[in-house]
């Protein structure tokens, strides 16, 4: 996977092939049927696609009729830092570097899902990324805003790569600024350690109330001490940044101020 980021013409940009759009993947395993998967249909909602679910309905079986072991192998693609500097310096919207990075990027993120998948089937074991799957899609709650069916987010959380923070982004060893992905194989892996006392315990907010960054980042006031309020992130994004969007020429986006400039913008903070 590593290699492949280096290699792939979709880590950069396709007007600008010296600029790559993420550095290093970093991957972690988790086991297919962790708790944690069962529990997220409690917290998240009951629609939530457990990997033994999303593997049995990419192959027509029965969860059952699946090995009686499976993994889930989760990446992160920490954004460039050249990317993260343009932004770091906006209060009201993102450059059109980030949007780029943010709208190329899951290109590439689909790409390496689509590569990954390709290459465990043509070692013979069974695989599929949930996300590119016809059944994955994102809904809408009236009261918390928009979810989707499988959360890469909290995939990553289940292999250990990190924490949620005060804004709802997810913190790894890189930081809060990235992308992440995941495919789900019958391949046994080991499982990678899970270090986290808690599912905000690399957030200095939740450590020790000592940071409070990306409250004043955000632009819309949507983050406050009582965490993210994701209807009114939305509205700002549809609204003010969809302006913004379309002069760049991209479909989709968001401001990323509360992911740069940040004191969890490149590293884990809690971990000094």
């Amino acid at each position: 996977m590593q290699a492949y980021a280096r290699i792939s013409t979709e880590n950069r940009l396709p007007y600008d092939r010296s600029h790559m759009l993420f550095d290093e993947p970093l991957v972690r395993f988790a086991d297919g049927d962790d708790p944690l998967f069962d529990e997220y249909k409690k917290i998240i909602a009951p629609t939530h696609i457990a990997p033994r679910e999303s593997l049995s309905n990419a192959y027509h079986l029965r969860p059952e009729e699946l090995p009686g072991r499976i993994s889930v192998i989760s990446w992160i693609l920490p954004i460039t830092e050249a990317t993260r500097m343009t932004n770091r310096v906006e209060t009201k919207k993102p450059t059109r570097l980030w949007s780029h990075t943010r709208w190329y990027g899951e290109f590439f993120n689909d790409a390496l899902r689509r590569h990954v998948v390709g290459f465990l089937k043509g070692n013979g074991f069974m695989a599929v990324a949930p996300v590119l799957e016809s059944n994955w899609t994102r809904l809408e709650d009236q009261k918390t805003g928009q979810y989707s069916n499988y959360s890469e987010r909290h995939v990553a959380y289940v292999a250990g790569q990190g924490t949620f923070g005060l804004s709802d982004g997810f913190i790894t060893e890189r930081g809060i600024a990235h992308r992440c992905g995941s495919v789900v194989t019958s391949l046994n892996l080991p499982v990678s350690e899970r270090k986290a006392t808690g599912p905000y315990s690399n957030c200095l907010f939740y450590a020790d109330g000592s940071c409070k960054t990306c409250i004043s980042r955000c632009p819309c006031g949507a983050i406050t001490e009582k965490g993210h309020d994701k209807i009114k992130c939305q509205k700002y994004m549809r609204v003010e940044i969809g302006e913004v969007l379309r002069e760049y020429d991209v479909g989709i986006g968001g401001c990323g101020l509360c992911q740069t400039k940040v004191t969890c913008e490149e590293r884990n903070p809690v971990a000094g």
